[in-house]
């Protein structure tokens, strides 16, 4: 298996090696990697991207303002006390990746020290903090420096035109609730864990979508508004991508009233990007969970678990609509039919217009960036994710539009989307090929993983006209046959999900 001797070598290496896969030639794209056919018009490929022999190190950052970097005058007051207490600091600028909606410097780290063990940086770290200093230790590898780092990458292409199975989003045994991913696979060929999901119930329905997500044409999770998302149609081997909302309603007569989410807990809106005067925004926010307190909410059939209890109201609904019974929060949903819970505004209006024996009509729209209504057809799939890394075969990696830059906190951006962590993501080729490549990572010595502008590149090169990023960190798995192909970044291992994409025979 080759090693390239830096990453930006490598992803001129893998550009030159494809010219078949824009020309729509036979030649092979990956050449030189492990190659694999898993099935006619399937075909994994596995290799690594390597930096520099010695070029990583451990390192101590000393924190500012609790974060990993700070603007100008912050960083040059650091850098002042840590002369003054004997340390002998570096200010190193990190700049937004190439492709991306920001430019520039978007701040500046400090560091102390560059050791070949992580005991010694330890060590560092500890006098730094008794010197009344918020040090961690750190791997270089990690920092997405061109010609450092390495990466286990694995490439799955999908060829629809010779492949005569499907493609498709599946949430496992029930829309609330965690599965590992190699659970959902059975019995596909190949699966990858899908989009963004709630984790803790401090942030909601643990196991439910956090942004968009349909399953057979029913839509089970509200839209993070205006983040990129994945439409699979019929068998799933031509995805559209699309930056979505959501507009859903419930009415009663003459009066319509808003539903502000589905299958969530009321009030409580995970990645922010909601509809109705949520707090601190209704732009989306990663991993920030926004909160309302006048809301309805939808739960649907699917759900597999009791509605979220707490103070409001709830009325449970059949098929048609026709109100079944108003009670208090918390309980099972109806077969076959549907819950709605309020608070605030919400429970008042449900109270108000909620009548057992009469029907209410709920509706759901799905518009994208144009406002044009996205319909699905019985089978369709809609799945989640962000940023979106290619468009029209150009790196654009939207940071400020998908709520990865926080707002006077450069330092998350930093750490979830410049430095290098496990990634998942879902392409298309300029030959309509689907692209599945991911990357291990948070493992020195292993696999650090690939900054956001890093994997944009790389796909790019494989020939994307269009990516997206899929979740990542410890999320990331790929399983071929049922069982695991990638090593999983979290110390218990593979992390249970809350849905996955799966490759059918």
């Amino acid at each position: 298996m080759r090693r390239p001797r830096s990453l930006i070598a490598a992803l001129l290496a893998v550009t030159l090696l494809i010219p078949a896969a824009t020309a729509g030639a036979a030649a092979d794209p990956l050449s030189g990697w492990e190659r694999s056919r898993l099935a006619p018009g399937v075909e994994l490929y596995q290799g690594v991207i390597a930096g520099r022999p010695g070029a990583d190190a451990w390192t101590v950052t000393v924190r500012q303002g609790g974060g990993h970097l700070g603007g100008q005058a912050e960083t040059d007051a650091l850098l002042a006390r840590l002369r003054a207490a004997g340390f002998e600091p570096e200010a190193q600028q990190v700049r937004w990746p190439d492709g991306s909606d920001r430019t520039g410097v978007i701040g500046s780290r400090v560091r102390v020290g560059r050791f070949g063990g992580q005991n010694q940086a330890e060590n560092q770290r500890t006098a730094l903090t008794k010197a009344g200093f918020d040090a961690i230790t750190e791997w270089t590898g990690a920092d997405a420096t061109p010609g450092t780092g390495i990466a286990q990458v694995k490439v799955a292409v999908i060829d629809p035109r010779q492949f005569r199975g499907s493609l498709g989003g599946s949430y496992g045994t029930a829309v609330a609730g965690r599965e590992t991913v190699t659970a959902m696979a059975q019995g596909s060929l190949l699966a990858v864990n899908a989009g963004f999901f709630v984790m803790e119930p401090v942030d909601g329905v643990p196991g439910a979508a956090a942004g968009i997500a349909a399953y057979r044409g029913k839509l089970q999770s509200a839209a993070t508004n205006g983040r990129i998302a994945a439409i699979l149609r019929g068998n799933g081997l031509r995805p559209e991508f699309a930056h979505l909302r959501t507009r859903s309603t419930v009415k009663a007569g003459a009066d319509t009233e808003t539903i502000d989410g589905i299958n969530r807990t009321p009030g409580v809106v995970r990645n922010c990007g909601g509809v109705g005067g949520d707090k601190p925004t209704e732009r989306p926010q990663h991993d920030v969970t926004c909160t309302d307190p006048d809301e309805i909410v939808r739960y649907t059939a699917e759900l597999g678990a009791p509605t979220s209890a707490g103070p409001g109201t709830e009325v449970t609904l059949d098929a048609t609509g026709t109100v079944l019974a108003v009670r208090d929060r918390g309980g099972d949903v109806p077969a076959g039919g549907s819950a709605l819970a309020g608070i605030g505004a919400g429970a008042t209006w449900l109270r108000d217009h909620a009548v057992p024996g009469q029907r209410l009509v709920v509706e759901d729209r799905i518009l994208d960036e144009r406002d044009r209504e996205i319909r699905l057809g019985a089978e369709d799939d809609i799945v989640n994710g962000g940023p979106e890394l290619v468009r029209d075969g150009r790196v654009a990696i939207d940071f400020a539009a998908d709520g990865i830059e926080r707002i006077g906190d450069p330092s998350f951006a930093y750490t979830w989307g410049i430095k290098r962590n496990p990634r998942m993501v879902l392409g298309v080729d300029r030959a309509g090929r689907l692209l599945l490549v991911t990357t291990a990572g948070r493992q020195p010595g292993y696999s650090d993983g690939l900054g956001l502008g890093e994997v944009a590149k790389l796909v790019q090169s494989l020939g994307a006209v269009r990516a997206m990023n899929l979740d990542g960190g410890g999320s990331v798995g790929m399983a071929v046959n049922g069982k695991m192909i990638t090593m999983p970044s979290d110390a218990t291992g593979e992390r249970a999900v809350g849905d996955a994409l799966l490759l059918r025979r």
